[in-house]
Order: C-alpha cells, then sequence, then structure tokens
C-alpha cells in the first residue's frame, strides 16, 4: 500500500511539473507518416517524441527556478549569453525544432507569398538560387547544426549556419536576425533514411516546405 501510495505521488508530481512547465510541444499537425517521400515515419517519430521532447523538458529543468521561467523563449535566446550552457543547448533546441514542425507540410505545391518571392529574387536571383545556398550552408556545416534562411535588422534576407542548437536570435551568433526557416542538419533528422547522405535529405526536404507559414513568418519578421 505504502509503494502505491509512493507511485501516485510520484505521477501526480509529475504531472505538476508537466502541466506548470513554462515551455511545452505544440502537438504536431499531422502523422509521423505524412512525408515519407521524404523523411519516414520512424524518424520522425523519434526525432519529435525523443529528441525534441528531452530538448524542452531539459529547458524547464535548467531554467526552473530563475526568472527566465516567465519571459518568451525569444526573450530568453536574445540574451542567451548570459545563460548557462544548458539553458543555451536546450532552449535553442526547443525553439529550433517548434519551427522546423511548422514549416513542414503534407500539403502538395504551397508556394511563397509574392511579397516574399519578390524578396528572395532580389536578393538571391531566383528560389533555386535560394534553396542551393540554404543545402550549401546544411552540407558545409561541420558536425551537427542548423541551416537558416532569416530576416535581418534591415529586413533583408540572409542565408546563414549556426552549430549544434544555436540559432540566428541568439547574441552569441555572427549573423543576427528573425529566422524564417530552419533546415536541421543533425543526423538524427534523417539518418535512418540517408545514412550519411545529407546533401540527398537537403534535396529530398524542399518537396514539403510549408511556404504558407514561411511567408508568414517573413511577414511578422518585417514587423520586429
Amino acid at each position: 500500500m505504502k509503494l502505491v501510495k509512493t507511485a501516485l505521488f510520484a505521477a501526480a508530481l509529475f504531472s505538476a511539473q508537466f502541466t506548470f512547465a513554462q515551455f511545452k510541444q505544440t502537438p504536431l499537425p499531422y502523422g509521423y507518416n505524412a512525408f515519407e517521400n521524404a523523411i519516414d515515419a520512424k524518424t520522425m517519430e523519434i526525432h519529435y517524441s525523443k529528441h525534441a521532447a528531452a530538448y524542452t523538458a531539459n529547458l524547464n529543468k535548467a531554467i526552473a527556478g530563475t526568472a527566465a521561467e516567465k519571459g518568451s523563449i525569444e526573450q530568453l535566446l536574445s540574451k542567451i549569453s548570459g545563460q548557462s550552457a544548458a539553458v543555451r543547448n536546450n532552449g535553442g533546441g526547443h525553439y529550433n525544432h517548434e519551427l522546423f514542425w511548422t514549416i513542414l507540410t503534407p500539403e502538395k505545391n504551397t508556394k511563397p507569398s509574392d511579397k516574399l518571392a519578390k524578396a528572395i529574387n532580389e536578393t538571391f536571383g531566383s528560389v533555386d538560387a535560394m534553396k542551393e545556398k540554404v543545402n550549401a550552408a546544411g552540407v558545409s556545416r561541420f558536425g551537427s547544426g542548423w541551416a537558416w534562411l532569416s530576416v535581418d535588422k534591415n529586413g533583408k534576407l540572409f542565408v546563414s549556419s549556426t552549430p549544434n542548437q544555436d540559432n540566428p536570435l541568439m547574441d552569441v551568433v555572427e549573423e543576427k536576425g528573425t529566422p524564417i526557416l530552419g533546415l536541421d542538419v543533425w543526423e538524427h533528422a534523417y539518418y535512418l533514411k540517408y545514412q550519411n547522405k545529407r546533401p540527398d535529405y537537403l534535396a529530398a526536404i524542399w518537396s514539403i516546405i510549408n511556404w504558407k507559414e514561411v511567408s508568414n513568418r517573413y511577414e511578422q519578421a518585417l514587423k520586429k
């Protein structure tokens, strides 16, 4: 009986911690098997339910009892230089993955808005040229990290890459801005299907990009 009560208390405590956690994973708006042509279901399941979930849980542990519990993830990342390595790694991991899930879609043939397409053409020459630049940033990233399409403080688009779970919102990166598209090039994002062929993964993922979401993020970034 004592063991049962102890177990129930532990479960209730865990539930309470989860309920009142500052940051939570957003449920996926599609199934794990939604992108079989580009990302296999097992990779999606492990990526979301294990890797991304761990970043969120560990971020909440790292900020427990601190002022960071009361702010937004963007506020936290903008001053990440004053935080511990645990907050930097897990805060970046939480934000990056939350963005990543939203820019994927099973909907076919979405396109950049006219406004975003114009900005892409003016900056890179064409959408295809922009994709090549993002892919090159992802392929050349040594080890684990991300490739980004972002908007700088002047409203201009730029492509960059960051190591580990860093991103352009952080005050520790060289190229700062607001990310509107981020491609995960950690091996856990693609290895089951592509093994060491990162370029093949990057080439395939453009077929499932949610340009409606990317375009919306572009509009929001211009307002900052």
